[in-house]
């Protein structure tokens, strides 16, 4: 069954978001921006804040745990947007191509909820979508299959067989799988196209 409408994950499909393209300009070599992901600001660390946990209450216990790097655990927040390389290369077009032809457009993204106005800002093809759903607002993240009902909802109650659901993340593609979507794992731009295509939706 060709699919209807195309519901987009954010960051690493249409968002180029790397904390280590930030923590390279932090920190004077690449390992110690590597140690210092991998055991004080981890994504287990930062998951907190697509939960909706603000900024400035997940970092004070981390501060206080590691004093030293306050200032770096600070830059997570005040300087966000040097996380993003701009859009990932060629799906910013698929996006302009679909609303071309007058195709739904939905986001579902796990993205804390106080920086959305400054993506708005910063990447207009997000205004492309007739909505965006963001965990930090709803205080649920993927792969919870709530956020999936709730997101259903936003888009008006489709057939789950009706939307094709792209991210990124094999365990967000094995949930929405599971509960009816059709699925497309994201590599690249040319791949997530010829899906699109076979889909009829471009």
């Amino acid at each position: 069954m060709a699919a209807q409408i195309a519901l987009f994950d954010l960051g690493g499909v249409l968002l180029d978001w790397s904390p280590t393209r930030l923590y390279s300009q932090v920190f004077s070599n690449a390992a110690e921006a590597d140690r210092f992901l991998a055991e004080v600001c981890t994504m287990e660390w930062h998951t907190e804040h697509d939960r909706g946990v603000s900024f400035a209450d997940n970092a004070a216990p981390l501060i206080a745990r590691y004093p030293q790097y306050e200032a770096q655990i600070s830059a997570w927040h005040s300087r966000w947007g040097d996380m993003f390389g701009g859009y990932v290369s060629g799906t910013d077009r698929l996006v302009e191509m679909l609303y071309g032809k007058g195709v739904p457009l939905y986001a579902l993204s796990n993205m804390p909820a106080e920086i959305w106005q400054q993506m708005l800002d910063m990447f207009p093809a997000l205004k492309r979508f007739r909505e965006v759903v963001v965990s930090g607002q709803i205080g649920l993240v993927k792969p919870d299959p709530a956020i999936f009902n709730y997101t259903r909802t936003r888009m008006g109650d489709p057939d789950p067989g009706d939307v094709l659901f792209i991210d990124d993340l094999p365990r967000n593609i094995a949930m929405a799988e599971a509960m009816g979507y059709q699925t497309h794992l994201f590599t690249d731009a040319a791949r997530l196209e010829s899906e699109l295509i076979r889909q009829g939706l471009l």
